[in-house]
C-alpha cells in the first residue's frame, strides 16, 4: 500500500511540474508580462489636503482623505494631446512646467522641449521656441524660469516673455555654465548646477572649464557608409579634470562675479542657498578624503568654512542634509563614528550634536518637521537587508518606526509630513504603493500589483532564501539563493551566481528584483540554482566593512566570491564542477576576476560592460576608491582582469556596447588583446551603437537570449 501511495504522489508531483507555466524570455523582454506597475509623478500640494500624480498624458489631483478626483489637466499642442515625461508646479501652484520630447544626453541629463501652463488662464505656451533646453527650473515665486541652452544660462520673465542671457562663454567641449560635465553627472549625480536665491535677486551657478580635459571619441555607426565620431570630455585616472568655479549673477546689475572659496579644492559637488539667503557650497580635494562645507554672503562674497571632515580613506558625497530653524541649524549625516548617522550643526558656533547612534546606517533623510520637532529618516537598524522609516525627536530621545512591514520601504512625504507615499516590496513580491499617514497607517492602496502577484503565484516559484556564511577570514557575508523547480536535496545542481560587488552597493536585500529576478526564476525552472552574495566593500554594514577594499579594488571582493562559490560547492545538492557567475559593469569586472583568479572554482562567467583595468575609468570614481596612480601604482595592475588572462580555464563570454560612454568598449578591446596574447579561447559579442545599458528595441531580448544560450552550452 505504501508503495502505491508513494507512486501516486510521484505522479501528482510530476503532473504539477508539467502543469506549471514556464517563464520565457519573450514574456520578460518582449511582452513585459511580469513588469510591475507604479505610481508616477506623485506631488503633494501645498494645502496638505491634495496630491497629484501623472496618469498617461494627464495630471490628476486627488483628495488625500477620500481619494476623490478634484481636478484633471490635459494639454493640447497643435490639436494633439501633449505627451510629456515630467512636470513641476511653481511654488504658488499657479503654473506647471512640462517636459516633452526628451532626448537623453548621459545617464540623468536630457534635452527637452518645455511648456508652461498657466492654470488660471488655461494657457499653454512653449518656453523657448528656438530649440530644446536643459534643466529648466522655476524661480522661487514662479515668475521666471531659468534654463540652459548651448552651455549658457538664460532666464525668461513669464509675464512679459522677456529673455535674459546670463552667460555668453558657453561652448561645447570647452565651457559649461549651470550644468555639469560627464564625470560630475555620473559620479556626483549633479545635473543642474545653478540655484535661484530665496529672494530671486541672484542665481548662483557653477562654471565648468573642460578645455584641458582629454577628449574621448566613439565611432557611431548608425548604418552610415562612414561612421560618425562622437566626441566628449572624459577625464580618466590621473588626467586633468574640469576647472570648476562658483559664480553669482545679480539680476539687478546683470553682472556675474566669481566667488573665491578661500582654499584649494578640486571639486564642488554641491551648491545651494540657505533659508536666510546665504550660498552654501561643498568642496572636496582630488582624493576625496577632505570635505569642506562653506557659507558665502552674497552681499560681499565673503566665504567661511562651517565645518571640515577628513578621512584616512574617502568620503562619499550625499544629499542627506537640510537647513532649518530659519537657516540657523544644519542637519547633516556623517560616518565619523564608523556608521552613517544624523548630526545637528549650529551654524553660528559650528557645534555638532549627534542625534542617531548604533551599529547601523542612516540611508536617507526625508526632512525635518519643525512644528513637531521630528526628523524623518530611513535606516538599516532592523536589518542591512531591509529599509525602514523612523521618526526621531530633535534631541534623539524619542524614536518610532513608522513603516510596519518587513522588506524595503521607500517613502515620499507630503508638505508638512502629514502623509506619505510608501513603496513596499519584499523578495519575490512586487511593490505595493500605499498612501499612509505619518504613523504608517494605510489610508488607501494606490497600486498593489494584484494582477502581477496572481501571475507569480500561478508560476509556483521558489522564493529567494536568505543565508549567511563565514568567509575564509571569519567575516559573515549575506546572500540569497533560489532553488530549482522541483528541488530534490538528493540531486546535484549547477549554480549560477549573480554579482555586482562595488563600493557601497547592495544586491542582497529583501526587495522585488525586477526583470533580472524573472530571468533567474526562468533559469531555476530549467534546473539551475541561483545565488548572490554581497562581498566585503558593499554597503549597509558600516564604514569598516565598506572601506576595507580601499586602494585594492577587486582583491577582497574576488576572495569573497571565491569563498562563496566554495561554500555553495560544499552543499550536498550542488555540483561543484558546474558553478558560473554573471555581472554587469562593476559586476562584469568581478565576474572577469572570478573566471581568471578563481579559475579552479568557476566553470563559466559572463561579463557585460566590464572594467578590465581601472586606469581606463574616470577620475572621480576611481581615485575615490583607489587613490591616484602615483600614490598607489601597484593597486591599479594588481587586480586588473587583464593581468590574469593567462589563468583562464573555463568558459568566458564578454559583452559590450560600442557606444558605452561610461565603461568604454576600450576595456573589452584590451581584455581581448590580453586573452589573445595568452592564447586563451573565449566568446564575445558586441552591440553596435549601444550604451552602458544595452537596451532599445529587441536589444535586451537578444542579449538575454545570448546569455541563456551560453549557459545551456557551457554550464
Amino acid at each position: 500500500m505504501k508503495k502505491i501511495v508513494s507512486f501516486l504522489l510521484q505522479i501528482i508531483l510530476t503532473w504539477n511540474l508539467f502543469a506549471q507555466k514556464d517563464i520565457t524570455l519573450e514574456d520578460i523582454w518582449l511582452k513585459y508580462s511580469y513588469s510591475a506597475k507604479g505610481v508616477y509623478g506623485w506631488r503633494s500640494m501645498k494645502d496638505g489636503l491634495h496630491y497629484t500624480v501623472k496618469q498617461g498624458n494627464k495630471i490628476v489631483k486627488y483628495d488625500y482623505n477620500t481619494g476623490t478626483v478634484k481636478q484633471e489637466w490635459t494639454f493640447t499642442v497643435g490639436g494633439k494631446e501633449l505627451e510629456f515625461s515630467d512636470y513641476t508646479f511653481s511654488a504658488d501652484e499657479k503654473k506647471i512646467l512640462l517636459s516633452a520630447e526628451s532626448e537623453p544626453i548621459y545617464r540623468y541629463s536630457s534635452l527637452d522641449k518645455n511648456y508652461v501652463y498657466e492654470i488660471e488662464n488655461d494657457r499653454l505656451f512653449e518656453l523657448d521656441e528656438g530649440g530644446k533646453q536643459q534643466n529648466a527650473h522655476f524661480s522661487k515665486d514662479g515668475s521666471k524660469i531659468a534654463y540652459l541652452k548651448a552651455n549658457n544660462i538664460f532666464f525668461k520673465e513669464l509675464s512679459t516673455g522677456h529673455l535674459t542671457q546670463v552667460t555668453t562663454d558657453g561652448h561645447k567641449n570647452h565651457v559649461i555654465n549651470g550644468g555639469s560635465d560627464w564625470v560630475y553627472e555620473e559620479e556626483f549625480a549633479i545635473v543642474r548646477a545653478f540655484e535661484w536665491s530665496p529672494d530671486e535677486n541672484y542665481i548662483a551657478f557653477l562654471r565648468f572649464d573642460e578645455t584641458d580635459v582629454p577628449l574621448f571619441e566613439m565611432a557611431m555607426f548608425e548604418g552610415r557608409l562612414y561612421p560618425k565620431d562622437y566626441e566628449f570630455k572624459y577625464p580618466k585616472v590621473g588626467e586633468k579634470n574640469s576647472v570648476v568655479t562658483l559664480h553669482l549673477y545679480n539680476l539687478a546689475s546683470q553682472q556675474s562675479q566669481k566667488i573665491e572659496l578661500g582654499s584649494a579644492y578640486e571639486y564642488i559637488p554641491r551648491l545651494g542657498w540657505t533659508p536666510d539667503g546665504k550660498i552654501y557650497a561643498i568642496t572636496m580635494n582630488r582624493l576625496q578624503n577632505e570635505l569642506k562645507f562653506l557659507l558665502v554672503d552674497p552681499n560681499n562674497l565673503q566665504s567661511k568654512v562651517l565645518f571640515t571632515e577628513n578621512r584616512d580613506t574617502y568620503i562619499e558625497i550625499h544629499d542627506h542634509f537640510r537647513f532649518f530653524n530659519g537657516g540657523k541649524t544644519l542637519l547633516w549625516t556623517s560616518e565619523q563614528d564608523g556608521f552613517n548617522h544624523i548630526y545637528l550643526i549650529d551654524v553660528a558656533s559650528g557645534k555638532q550634536t549627534q542625534v542617531t547612534r548604533g551599529n547601523w546606517e542612516v540611508t536617507e533623510v526625508y526632512g525635518v518637521d519643525e512644528k513637531n520637532k521630528l526628523i524623518y529618516y530611513e535606516s538599516t537598524e532592523v536589518s542591512p537587508l531591509q529599509r525602514q522609516t523612523f521618526a526621531i525627536s530633535l534631541d534623539g530621545k524619542k524614536k518610532n518606526r513608522i513603516t510596519p512591514l518587513a522588506g524595503v520601504n521607500k517613502v515620499q512625504f507630503s508638505d508638512g509630513f502629514k502623509y506619505m507615499l510608501c513603496n513596499t516590496s519584499q523578495a519575490g513580491k512586487p511593490p505595493v504603493f500605499s498612501l499612509c499617514d505619518n504613523k504608517g497607517n494605510v489610508i488607501r492602496v494606490l497600486e498593489e500589483n494584484k494582477t502581477l502577484q496572481e501571475k507569480l503565484e500561478a508560476l509556483a516559484l521558489n522564493k529567494p532564501e536568505f543565508f549567511s556564511f563565514k568567509n575564509s577570514t571569519g567575516t559573515d557575508l549575506n546572500g540569497y539563493m533560489i532553488k530549482p523547480r522541483g528541488f530534490d536535496p538528493n540531486k546535484k545542481y549547477p549554480v549560477f551566481m549573480f554579482v555586482y560587488g562595488g563600493p557601497g552597493s547592495q544586491q542582497v536585500m529583501d526587495q522585488w528584483g525586477g526583470s533580472n529576478y524573472l530571468w533567474f526564476q526562468m533559469l531555476a525552472q530549467q534546473g539551475y540554482m541561483i545565488a548572490c552574495v554581497d562581498n566585503r566593500g558593499t554597503g549597509g554594514r558600516g564604514r569598516a566593512f565598506r572601506d576595507c577594499t580601499y586602494k585594492q579594488l577587486g582583491k577582497l571582493e574576488t576572495d569573497d566570491q571565491i569563498d562563496a562559490a566554495r561554500y555553495l560547492a560544499s552543499l550536498p545538492y550542488v555540483d561543484a564542477g558546474r558553478i558560473g557567475i554573471f555581472g554587469w559593469s562593476y559586476g562584469g569586472y568581478m565576474s572577469s576576476l572570478c573566471i581568471t583568479r578563481g579559475a579552479d572554482v568557476f566553470k563559466a562567467a559572463i561579463a557585460v560592460a566590464p572594467v578590465t583595468n581601472w586606469k581606463f575609468y574616470d577620475s572621480i570614481y576611481t581615485e575615490r576608491y583607489m587613490g591616484t596612480k602615483e600614490s598607489n601604482p601597484e593597486g591599479y595592475d594588481a587586480n586588473a582582469p587583464m593581468a590574469f588572462a593567462e589563468k583562464l580555464k573555463g568558459n568566458y563570454l564578454l559583452i559590450h556596447g560600442t557606444a558605452d560612454d561610461n565603461v568604454h568598449w576600450q576595456n573589452t578591446a584590451e581584455m581581448i588583446r590580453a586573452l589573445v596574447k595568452a592564447g586563451k579561447q573565449f566568446e564575445q559579442f558586441i552591440y553596435p551603437d549601444k550604451n552602458h545599458g544595452i537596451y532599445g528595441g529587441n536589444t535586451r531580448y537578444h542579449l538575454y537570449t545570448l546569455m541563456t544560450d551560453f549557459l545551456k552550452r557551457k554550464l
